[in-house]
């Protein structure tokens, strides 16, 4: 494949039907085009259903795109069309490579938080007393008391959740993170040290994709914006730039 970028999206769509609105089918994504380059962050920005989340998903597969290709440049070299591989190709792949951060965390059954963490490390292939020594220090990073370690996240607050969340997608560093609004519940403090977690991932040359309703956070992190409205891409380029010719478009 003739792709030279990390991340390489053409032509992506993606429908949704509403079953409980007369089957109604909605356009999420029209066509959308997208290149990232190898320790490149770009963040995705747009109001509430412009599709941010969904093109996210659909790199990740956890949605199925209708149509377009996801090539994806893995650590050998190989290029992979990630929409056109197998699912337990893509299952490989993410435990490998690719990290994916959601808004919400998944409720893991009698596993407290350290277990948690240390258990996202070992699908990716460190062995148990390395995930553990590994999910106690990146736990330490993202302000989660030793004296909740054993807590299972359920009992959590939303914040703390989140944090663990991020502590679990970050634990064994992915070459391509995927980031759907790690902020949005944190205090002051926390996002501080989260946003300083995060740009400390991408100097050691982590590639990121993000979602965030932060323009601060974007200046902050990002070194491209893409904006998006009703599917489309509308605007792209350098952070500031895009983000100060479209102030008066609604971001967030």
């Amino acid at each position: 494949m003739p792709f030279q970028n990390l991340l390489t999206v053409r032509g992506l769509t993606k429908s949704f039907t509403l079953h409980a609105v007369d089957g109604r089918v909605v356009r999420g994504l029209c066509g959308v085009d997208l290149d990232i380059v190898e320790g490149e962050h770009v963040a995705l920005a747009g109001r509430s259903g412009a599709g941010k989340s969904s093109l996210l998903k659909c790199v990740h597969r956890t949605y199925v795109a209708d149509d377009g290709v996801v090539v994806y440049r893995r650590a050998n070299g190989d290029a992979v069309d990630l929409l056109s591989m197998s699912d337990s190709d893509v299952a490989d792949l993410r435990s490998q490579e690719i990290g994916y951060v959601s808004q919400f965390l998944r409720a893991e059954p009698r596993r407290g938080v350290l277990d948690v963490v240390a258990g996202a490390a070992r699908r990716m292939g460190v062995d148990e007393g390395e995930a553990r020594d590994r999910a106690a220090d990146v736990l330490r990073r993202v302000n989660i008391d030793e004296s909740l370690w054993s807590t299972y996240p359920t009992l959590l607050s939303g914040g703390e959740k989140q944090r663990v969340n991020l502590a679990a997608g970050i634990v064994e560093a992915p070459r391509l993170l995927l980031l759907d609004e790690p902020v949005s519940a944190l205090d002051p403090a926390n996002r501080v040290a989260v946003l300083d977690i995060l740009s400390d991932l991408t100097s050691r040359g982590a590639t990121v994709l993000s979602v965030f309703h932060d323009i601060d956070a974007m200046r902050v992190l990002a070194d491209r914006v893409v904006v998006m409205e009703d599917g489309v891409v509308v605007d792209h380029g350098e952070a500031n730039q895009v983000l100060d010719r479209n102030l008066e478009r609604e971001l967030v």
